[in-house]
């Protein structure tokens, strides 16, 4: 199989926090990757900014090193990497202060896109928009990139949204959320929506729930000081989860474009019904042998900050009234991954009889570790002795599927970049869909800051608290498994 790669047209990409982590680990790798691919032009330019004083050479030789830790492929083909790095350089600037901002308008050209990655923390995002339009840096084609959070609940969300509006438009923002650049979840779209197979049956009457899971078996670390002002449910259930459960629930937009498809994804989130008390459940891990506990990693005596949560989500709309949707997400679990499982119902009735096995159909999207997909089928165990059933799985994993003939499977960062310089947003979350987000999520919040209760407490390597597996027991169902 023959990867086929797009080129995309010259481009300026200004990367602020441009020796930051980010961009260290996956911007600029990604953009290499890309390069070496043949989909990033020779006129193409990457301008590093930050407060650093540093060189053009410098800059170049912070990339090498960054493309030699975390570039997957090509980082050995030392001519390419002397030739992306020539398009590389530098420029000395403070978001919020001074620096080299006029000699940054003259680096870039006329009649080229401008992008400009803020790869910053979100305190930042404000004063540069404001810097970019004062200095005439960025017009009315150009783009920005801001990460999560998009503000840490609904009025600092209005509040951004409306600052930045006052500089750009929401055609030029692009809010990334790099779980949706992930292969897998665009490969959910395409099997929903490319396949007659699977539509007929996504729905209420032939699902019986569906599972969502991001499951990390790192603690907090370095993020302690953030994390504990944060939680599991602003860190990961408002964006990433949210993003997931909508693409798995929203009708079929009437094209492929990006505001059809975000128009489907926002009737999901205002489709959601409040979460009642009872269908959550809050946890923390603690510290055991050769673990710390939370508090020991966010240095505190005492926090009521969730490092896992639980809940049984209902969609109220016709598609999906009576399914529930189970999500869960935690740190300090037995294993890293995430996937979603949608379980089909079992057949009305069993011609097989009572004891012969077997049982409902199970769809599950890999997203990590291993990218794939797997439909699990009930069969009859080969061999003698009677009609005895089993479950199997038909399995593709884009490793394997791919990976023999050389075809990367690309890290999300590398598509989404590519998808701002062609200037495509269906995988970028809108502002609506932000403040939608979190009008449903703010209520969950504070009724906990209300009550003041102490998360439930979890060991490290295990699967959460026990009351996440009672919020399934009690319906007759049960978590998959939390496997590498």
């Amino acid at each position: 199989m023959v990867s086929r790669v797009i080129p995309v047209e010259p481009f300026d990409l200004v990367i602020f926090g441009g020796t930051g982590d980010l961009a260290r680990r996956k911007i600029l790798p990604g953009l290499y990757r890309r390069f070496w691919k043949g989909q990033i032009p020779a006129e193409a330019r990457v301008i590093g900014a930050s407060r650093k004083s540093m060189t053009n050479q410098t800059f170049r030789e912070f990339a090498r090193a960054a493309i030699g830790d975390f570039a997957i492929q090509g980082r050995e083909d030392e001519s390419r990497v002397e030739s992306f790095l020539r398009q590389l350089s530098y420029v000395s600037i403070d978001a919020t202060g001074g620096g080299d901002w006029d000699g940054l308008r003259s680096a870039l050209r006329e009649n080229t896109v401008r992008a400009f990655y803020f790869s910053v923390g979100p305190d930042v995002y404000v004063p540069l928009a404001e810097r970019l339009h004062r200095h005439g840096i960025a017009g009315r084609d150009s783009r920005i990139v801001i990460e999560k959070p998009f503000g840490h609940d609904l009025d600092s969300a209005r509040d951004l949204n409306r600052t930045l509006a006052q500089f750009f438009s929401e055609r030029q923002i692009y809010r990334i959320d790099h779980y949706l650049g992930k292969e897998t979840v665009q490969n959910l779209m395409a099997v929903r929506f490319g396949n007659i197979l699977f539509e007929p049956l996504w729905n209420a009457r032939f699902v019986d729930h569906i599972q969502i899971t991001v499951a990390e078996t790192v603690g907090v670390g370095g993020r302690g000081a953030y994390y504990d002002k944060s939680g599991a449910v602003r860190d990961m259930v408002q964006n990433h989860l949210m993003q997931l459960l909508c693409l798995i629930a929203m009708e079929p937009p009437s094209r492929f474009e990006p505001d059809a498809v975000r128009d489907e994804k926002l009737k999901v989130i205002r489709a959601l019904d409040p979460v009642p008390e009872s269908d959550l459940v809050r946890g923390q891990y603690v510290r055991t042998e050769g673990f710390q506990g939370y508090l020991s990693d966010v240095g505190k005596d005492a926090s009521l900050t969730e490092s896992f949560i639980a809940m049984k989500i209902q969609v109220s709309n016709w598609r999906w009234k009576g399914t529930p949707f189970y999500l869960r997400t935690g740190k300090r679990l037995k294993a890293r991954t995430s996937e979603i499982a949608v379980v089909f119902k079992d057949p009305p009735h069993s011609i097989f009889g009572e004891y012969t096995g077997g049982s409902g159909n199970v769809l599950v999207i890999r997203l990590q570790p291993n990218e794939g997909m797997n439909m699990w089928v009930t069969i009859k165990e080969p061999g003698p002795g009677g009609m005895r059933l089993i479950k199997v799985p038909l399995d593709m994993s884009f490793a394997q599927a791919f990976g023999d003939d050389g075809v990367h499977v690309a890290d999300a960062y590398e598509r989404l970049i590519m998808d701002i310089i062609r200037g495509n947003q269906t995988l970028f979350m809108r502002g609506d869909e932000v403040e939608a987000a979190w009008a449903w999520t703010d209520p969950i919040i504070e009724r906990w800051s209300l009550r003041g209760e102490k998360p439930h407490g979890y060991k490290p390597g295990g699967t959460g608290p026990d009351a996440a597996s009672t919020l399934l027991s009690r319906e007759g169902r049960r978590w998959r498994e939390l496997t590498e």
